[in-house]
């Protein structure tokens, strides 16, 4: 499969409408994130290996979360779990010049190919940390989104969340988790389920 092939399908079966979405689809390489050894599965529609047994989820997934996440230019965005950088790119061209995307990963040896793989994203800062606490220092956040799995949304991100803003996290046990859209209003959030997911644990007390 290629990425022509990708979008034909996510517009045949209308599970990604949003155009800002796809056009950063478009515009970002995944081989670009991907291992060398999977370069030519690039455009499958699966997760795959890279660094540490951690995988660069499928795009499907990838652009459901983001569509979901609302994205608009000039936003400062939040994500936790950097891995590849592929989703930071991806947000990288959502917020535009104008935006900022602060991504955090707690392996360093992943930092570092996500720090190498997003040179050219000159809107994105690489923290190698534990991001469940997420980045106080640079919040309030208009979006949060998580790639990993939580047992429950951790408060430090409710906190870090403007209000009026969206948090996108898998939340749930290790094997199958819910994948939640909330939007934090009057300090409480509203959340939205967007159907069963599989995402590797976030590391440390909010661990799925």
């Amino acid at each position: 499969m290629n990425k022509s092939d990708l979008i034909k399908q996510w517009t045949k079966l209308k599970i990604i409408t949003d155009k800002n979405v796809l056009n950063a689809f478009k515009k970002v390489k995944r081989e670009d994130f991907v291992v060398k050894e999977y370069l030519k599965e690039a455009y499958e529609d699966v997760p795959l290996p890279i660094l540490q047994l951690q995988t660069i989820s499928q795009p499907t997934t990838v652009v459901i979360m983001l569509q979901a996440l609302e994205v608009k230019k000039g936003m400062n965005v939040l994500e936790i779990g950097a891995g590849s950088g592929y989703n930071a790119a991806l947000l990288s061209v959502l917020v535009g010049k104008s935006g900022k995307v602060y991504t955090t990963e707690i392996i360093p040896e992943l930092a570092d190919f996500a720090q190498d793989n997003l040179k050219d994203f000159r809107n994105v800062e690489v923290h190698q940390c534990n991001g469940s606490h997420g980045l106080p220092a640079y919040g309030p956040f208009d979006r949060i989104i998580c790639t990993a799995a939580a047992k429950k949304i951790p408060k430090p991100l409710i906190d870090q969340l403007k209000e009026g803003g969206i948090i996108v996290i898998p939340v749930g046990p290790k094997y199958g988790q819910k994948m939640v859209k909330a939007k934090k209003v009057k300090g409480k959030l509203k959340k939205q389920d967007l159907g069963t997911f599989m995402f590797v644990p976030l590391v440390g007390e909010f661990e799925g």
